[in-house]
């Protein structure tokens, strides 16, 4: 059973930096997509960051420069490295991959950026 848990929301300044993690457990071959999405609520739910499986990611422009997605070898920790963080990036940022041809979904790290 494939599962993600993620961690390292918190509270931070704007301008601060936080990492969240996901751990991801359960998916014994190989993972076709890892993405980071952020959910507010009254807006539609946002990727904002994807990792393809042959390394390239890919960020929106609202984050990019910003926020960098990367994952372990093993593929089974999933990380976003946040920088300059704006009250905009305020939200549940969960994990997500395409593993099998189903989509798994963590239960979300809350971030809260402060001015």
């Amino acid at each position: 059973q494939v599962q993600l848990v993620e961690s390292g929301g918190g509270l931070v300044r704007v301008g601060g930096s936080l990492t969240l993690s996901c751990a991801v457990s359960g998916a014994t071959d190989q993972i076709d997509l890892m993405n980071w999405y952020r959910v507010v609520p009254g807006k539609p739910r946002e990727r904002v960051a994807r990792l393809l499986s042959n390394g390239r990611t890919v960020y929106p422009d609202s984050v990019k420069g910003r926020f960098a997605i990367s994952a372990n070898t093993d593929k089974d920790t999933l990380t976003l490295q946040m920088n300059n963080l704006k009250p905009e990036d305020t939200g549940l940022y969960i994990c997500n991959i395409l593993y099998g041809w189903h989509e798994y979904w963590g239960e979300g790290a809350q971030v809260t950026v402060s001015s």
